[in-house]
């Protein structure tokens, strides 16, 4: 496969798209979005995110090693605290891609010709 935004998605195989599966289990709660939101604005420690989106240091600990795991962020020990940042710009790019998405859903935006959104079903 090509790396960046030339993927042909013709050449998906069962491997890969497992991967991206996997992968898109980063998005798959609020909390961990919100995570990553807000490390897309810079890095920070565990305690700053905590604060900054509004949740126990326990519960933001536990899903940063959930988004390490998937390959989402990387932390960097800085004396006795690990700052955190996304892996990569594609994180910060397939993040930016989904609140698009939502958005385009949210005001009735499609490129289909002749399909509206309200003809899809989408979970609230």
């Amino acid at each position: 496969m090509a790396h960046g935004h030339d993927v042909d998605l013709d050449s998906v195989d069962a491997a890969t798209a497992n991967q991206v599966a996997q992968t898109m289990q980063a998005l798959a709660t609020p909390s961990r979005v919100l995570i990553l939101s807000r490390l897309g604005a810079g890095a920070c420690s565990v305690n700053e995110l905590a604060v900054e989106v509004g949740m126990s240091q326990p519960a933001v600990s536990q899903q940063l090693r959930v988004l390490r795991y998937l390959g989402m962020v990387v932390g960097t020990r800085d004396g006795r605290r690990i700052v955190y940042e996304l892996h990569d710009d594609h994180v910060r790019a397939l993040l930016k891609e989904a609140v698009s998405h939502i958005e385009h859903i949210r005001l009735g935006v499609s490129n289909v010709t002749g399909v509206a959104v309200s003809d899809h079903e989408v979970m609230a």
